[in-house]
């Protein structure tokens, strides 16, 4: 699995910017993220504020959850459906297709 700050450089090449991007971003001069990004050990906060700049959330994964979640993210299968019409109502049903984050993150019993 790649590290943390590798996975922030791909995020940012994936988006097209490049690193004095991120300082219109997040308020942090081209060297300071370079430094970041290639050897840092960056606060919480700074985390936050750089997923942020990135369109991107930080989240914990617990790791008997993990390999659901890279299998999600490798297949693609996670936009969802337009709702269906039901007379009235809009009605959508909560398969895997449909909302693949249902009940992933919640404890097993």
């Amino acid at each position: 699995m790649k590290s943390l700050l590798q996975q922030l450089k791909e995020r940012r090449l994936v988006l097209g910017l490049k690193q004095k991007d991120m300082m219109l971003r997040i308020g942090v001069s081209r060297q300071q993220y370079q430094q970041l990004e290639s050897k840092g050990n960056p606060r919480l906060n700074t985390l936050e504020l750089i997923a942020k700049g990135l369109n991107s959330e930080l989240i914990l994964i617990p790791t008997e959850k993990l390999s659901m979640v890279e299998a999600i993210l490798k297949s693609g299968e996670f936009s969802s459906s337009p709702l269906n019409n039901k007379g009235d109502k809009q009605i959508e049903e909560n398969t895997l297709a449909n909302d693949p984050w249902k009940n992933l993150l919640e404890d097993e019993e």
